[in-house]
């Protein structure tokens, strides 16, 4: 568990709170958005292209691990 805590740090934030759940999630929405949108911008070198789409995918994975822990961690099914 504390691998996971050092890995997602912003996962396990929101307790009790929805208000927090909801900031949690949009943190991730926003980055995996972000980082998405220039990586795919990216992704159009022809050399370099494979690399930075792979990593787009590798981003966008993160987060939504992100968002199911934060999720989980808000209805305390983690401990």
């Amino acid at each position: 568990m504390d691998l996971l805590k050092s890995i997602f740090p912003f996962s396990f934030g929101a307790k009790k709170d929805v208000v927090a759940l909801v900031v949690n999630i949009l943190i991730y929405l926003v980055a995996g958005a972000v980082v998405g949108v220039v990586l795919g911008l990216l992704g159009r070198i022809p050399v370099l292209g494979l690399l930075f789409r792979l990593l787009s995918g590798l981003v966008g994975l993160y987060c939504l691990v992100g968002i199911v822990l934060s999720v989980l961690d808000f209805m305390n099914v983690l401990k």
